[in-house]
């Protein structure tokens, strides 16, 4: 065997071998990936803190970074853990109503149907969807099904209260790790990467903006939808303003139709249960106040130059939370977002020899 020949079996060999250990390596940090990724992308968001802390501390990376993670903590972990328990308490009392009839959807139904013109029903009649009996009760499974499924993730984070905090102190000990030798590790696996110098700056430097671009203007748009919509419902005297301003929160991750599947059915039950005005009042919020702040702040936040189209958005939001659960809301935009960066560097890599020829 010639020297060439041994050179490829080798290389072969190695690279076989790295795709191997990789993969085991994967298959053993696979308990801990939310974690991680949550790591990477909250040492994203704050690193420009912990950058201003190194400049006031004269250097000092690890006393900047514990202070970086302090300042995590108190910011986001505790107000989030709070939270939760108050939702969960909130969740188990709409459930309780809901099954002891408190809260009767017949009655929604029946009303709703009676406010219809007789046109109209007789119009949803010949399209085959005039039986309210029917479409009632699909409605009544879903919305028991849903909080029964709220109220039972809940359950299981607090039945299973050492894996949540195990993970948490994974994230919490790679943030700290991240911040102050986060650089180091991007550059030795820049160095790894075996792409051109300009091809990884691009690869990079778009998944660094869509976290502090896409990510933190969508986090910020969905605390003031949320914190707005929940005001706006306290106001009206809605029972689990909270919990209904958090959920107009998460959904307005989804573009376009987000927090439209929370205040559009509650201002319909209010409506046809005789509260006209409360829900006159919450369309009229939900247009020009709620929907409003996503079409103002969004393009200001995020750019428009760095962001993603919303459809993409849409479609990888859905598909990360079908396959990744809560996590999917921050790793499917970030997939989408390198999915069009490397097209763009092979369109790139492809356009070059054309106009190389042309010359």
């Amino acid at each position: 065997m010639d020297q060439n020949a041994a050179s490829r079996v080798e290389t072969g060999f190695l690279i076989l071998l790295v795709a191997l250990v990789t993969a085991a390596f994967a298959w053993l940090i696979e308990p801990f990936f939310g974690a991680i990724i949550w790591a990477v992308v909250i040492t994203v968001l704050f690193l420009p803190v912990f950058d201003w802390l190194v400049r006031i501390l004269k250097g000092r990376t690890s006393s900047a970074a514990l202070l970086t993670l302090l300042l995590i903590i108190s910011l986001v972990i505790v107000p989030a853990i709070i939270l939760g328990f108050v939702l969960l308490r909130e969740a188990s009392d709409i459930y309780v109503r809901i099954q002891s009839g408190e809260i009767d959807f017949r009655d929604v139904f029946a009303a709703f149907e009676g406010t219809l013109p007789l046109w109209v029903q007789d119009r949803m009649e010949s399209y085959g969807i005039g039986n309210f009996a029917a479409v009632r009760e699909k409605i009544e499974a879903f919305i028991a099904s849903s909080f029964e499924s709220v109220i039972g993730q809940l359950i299981n984070i607090g039945q299973s209260a050492f894996s949540f905090f195990l993970a948490l102190g994974v994230m919490l000990y790679l943030t700290f790790y991240l911040l102050r030798d986060g650089r180091t590790l991007v550059s030795h696996v820049e160095r790894a990467i075996p792409m051109q110098r300009h091809q990884r700056d691009i690869l990079f430097g778009k998944f660094v903006t869509v976290i502090q671009a896409t990510i933190k203007g969508s986090i910020i748009v969905a605390i003031l939808q949320g914190t707005i919509g929940g005001v706006i419902f306290w106001m009206l005297d809605i029972r689990g303003a909270l919990l209904w301003g958090v959920s107009m929160g998460i959904l307005s991750l989804l573009p376009a139709i987000g927090t439209g599947l929370v205040w559009v059915p509650v201002a319909i039950y209010l409506i046809v249960t005789g509260a006209v005005w409360q829900g006159v009042v919450l369309v009229f919020c939900g247009l020009f106040i709620i929907g409003m702040v996503d079409n103002i702040l969004r393009p200001i936040l995020v750019g428009r130059d760095t962001r993603i189209p919303d459809y993409v958005i849409l479609i990888s939001t859905f598909g990360g939370l079908q396959l990744l659960g809560f996590n999917g809301i921050v790793i499917g935009p970030l997939l989408a977002a390198l999915f069009l960066a490397l097209w763009d560097i092979f369109a790139q890599t492809r356009r070059e020899p054309e106009i190389a020829t042309m010359n």
